[in-house]
């Protein structure tokens, strides 16, 4: 027997990539691809944040459960951070995440950090290019599908938040 509704069941025809740029180096780097009319996929959804190590990894989560496909952070070329260390704080948190990732169902290469100094704008193009083709030759994300849709969602996305809050309480 046929799907009565074939519309409701297909997946939209392409990938849903939330990337996440650093204001100092990679979102300028965007913006010079911008100004040079260097084309880059227009399936990545950029979201500026003033710095890559200010990335949480509840945002990571959340976009995923929201139904991104793949998750992109760019910053700073490690020791080129304008806020010192940053960078080097999110390279420990990108593969933790890439670590717990994999436990909770979702293929760690759906995740990638990339390294954009502000004039690197053909780079970032790219990248951003080759993580969504990448991307969209897997299936759909799985993850989304498997949370019920009765508001446990945002309950359980607040208590992985709570309990990485208290994971990196520093104790005196």
């Amino acid at each position: 027997m046929s799907d009565p509704n074939p519309q409701a069941a297909a997946p939209p025809p392409h990938p849903r990539v939330v990337a996440f740029l650093c204001n100092w180096c990679s979102y300028t780097a965007s913006d010079l691809a911008g100004t040079a009319r260097i084309r880059y996929s227009p399936h990545a959804r950029i979201i500026r944040v003033m710095c890559s190590g200010r990335v949480d990894p509840t945002f990571i989560l959340k976009a995923f459960a929201l139904g991104a496909d793949g998750v992109m952070i760019a910053g700073c070329h490690p020791g080129d951070c304008h806020y010192v260390e940053q960078n080097y704080k999110t390279i420990r948190r990108y593969q933790m995440l890439k670590y717990y990732l994999e436990r909770m169902g979702i293929e760690s290469d759906r995740l990638r950090l990339v390294w954009a100094s502000a004039a690197e704008g053909q780079h970032l193009a790219e990248s951003i290019d080759l993580f969504v083709a990448d991307v969209s030759r897997q299936a759909r994300s799985p993850w989304t599908a498997n949370w019920e849709k009765n508001g446990q969602r945002a309950e359980a996305l607040e208590a992985i938040a709570a309990e990485h809050a208290e994971a990196l309480e520093v104790l005196p």
